[in-house]
Formats: C-alpha cells, structure tokens, sequence
C-alpha cells in the first residue's frame, strides 16, 4: 500500500512540472464574425458589389476602401438591416439607387459588416455586435 502510496505521489508531483501546452482553443470573437461574415456576402452581397468588393460604378457602390463604411458606421448597418433607397456619396462619387432589405438577422448583419469594414483596404478593430445592431431602428 506504501509503494502505491509513493508512485502516486511521485507521479503528481512529475505532472505538476510538465510543461503544458499554451491554451489554443481560445477564439477571437472578431475573426470568428468575418469568417462568418464572409459566407454572408458571398451569398447576399457579391453579385452587386462584386468578389473584389469594387462594386459597380455609378450603380453599386464600392465596398473596398470605401469611406463611407469606415465614417458612416451606423447608416452602413441600417443600409444592410433595412435596405436603402436615395443618394449617397461613397469615395466622393455620388450613387442614387435602391438596396432592397435581404433579410437578415442582426447577429447577420452585424457579421457581414465585420468582414466588408475588415476587407479589401478596410480595417475596423471595433466589433460590430448583434446587439448594435439589435438598437438600430429604422
């Protein structure tokens, strides 16, 4: 009984000093959303705006480098969750056209608005939330 004793405890106190491996199932909330996000466009977004995000000029706007998603964050998620109709100005080019709404929820809202504010030339460190996007009213 002694000797399962002392190998129980010499094999404790051997595991105590095993190194561990660092922990790598940590996720990054931010890019599990443009992952996400991604797929999104790819579905909804893409034949209007195009894979580059170019969009199509004088009728679909730029999505790529376009200042109008880095400076008109809250319009930009109204346009997704609600459609847009009228004039607007994207890159100093102006584009007056319709957006049906397509339908979304906002936990997909908010994810496809990670990955076009995180794409082609955009950078947004700030997540956009499903419960931002749950507080835009039309």
């Amino acid at each position: 009984m002694k000797l399962i004793a002392c190998c129980f405890l010499i094999c404790c106190s051997l595991y105590s000093i095993i190194p561990t491996k660092p922990n790598y199932t940590q996720t990054d909330p931010l890019k599990e959303s443009i992952v996400r996000g991604r797929e999104i466009y790819n579905d909804f977004c893409m034949s209007c705006h195009l894979p580059s995000g170019k969009g199509v000029e004088k009728v679909y706007p730029p999505l790529a480098k376009s200042d109008y998603l880095q400076s008109e964050r809250i319009a930009s998620i109204k346009a997704i969750k609600f459609g847009l109709t009228g004039r607007i100005v994207v890159n100093d080019k102006i584009y007056n056209g319709t957006m049906m709404p397509l339908g979304l929820s906002d936990d997909e809202v908010a994810d496809v608005m990670n990955y076009i504010t995180n794409a082609w030339g955009n950078k947004n460190d700030k997540i956009i939330t499903e419960d931002e996007v749950a507080k835009i009213k039309k």
